[in-house]
């Protein structure tokens, strides 16, 4: 039988408590799940490659689970890293309408370079929906309270970066 492999890529920058949620819930779908970390600079990440792969590495080894959780860096086209791993759908996770109309056209283009390569949606939980990397690192940059946002281990980089 084909392992069905899923790709849940991001700039995780940082990993937030609402990511965790959807990679805990993708791997309920999938027998491995590859979380790929993109290098992007045009986004001016604050934490490098190595911090926010190790941000995630972390979140996959707390992930006990039978499915198998990869953490892999990448650069370049999103549909050419997917077929690199074998992965047969890409996860994204919806907070909001606006997700949607950005996801949508991203679906529509990756479509085009790959038709067997399949979107699925996860919809963020409730407890989630407003959480977003970039209002994370605002609040904890102006020395407001993180933690239920980012795990504890997220925080203290935070703060270290902050010098809080």
């Amino acid at each position: 039988m084909t392992q069905r492999i899923a790709l849940y890529p991001g700039t995780f920058d940082p990993i937030t408590n609402g990511h965790v949620d959807i990679i805990g819930r993708a791997v309920k779908l999938v027998d491995k799940l590859v979380i790929g970390v993109a290098i992007n600079e045009d986004k001016g990440p604050l934490f490098n490659l190595d911090e926010r792969v190790k941000m995630a590495q972390d979140v996959a080894d707390q992930l006990k689970t039978s499915t198998e959780i990869e953490v892999k860096p990448f650069d370049g086209l999103l549909m050419h890293f997917a077929e690199e791993v074998g992965a047969s759908s890409i996860v994204r996770g919806l907070r909001a309408v606006s997700d949607f109309e950005y996801e949508f056209q991203m679906v529509g283009m990756n479509q085009r370079l790959n038709s067997n390569i399949e979107t699925v949606f996860l919809m963020a939980d409730p407890r989630h929906q407003a959480v977003a990397s970039r209002l994370v690192k605002e609040i904890a940059r102006l020395g407001g309270d993180v933690s239920a946002f980012v795990s504890p281990s997220v925080k203290a980089m935070l703060m270290e970066k902050f010098k809080r």
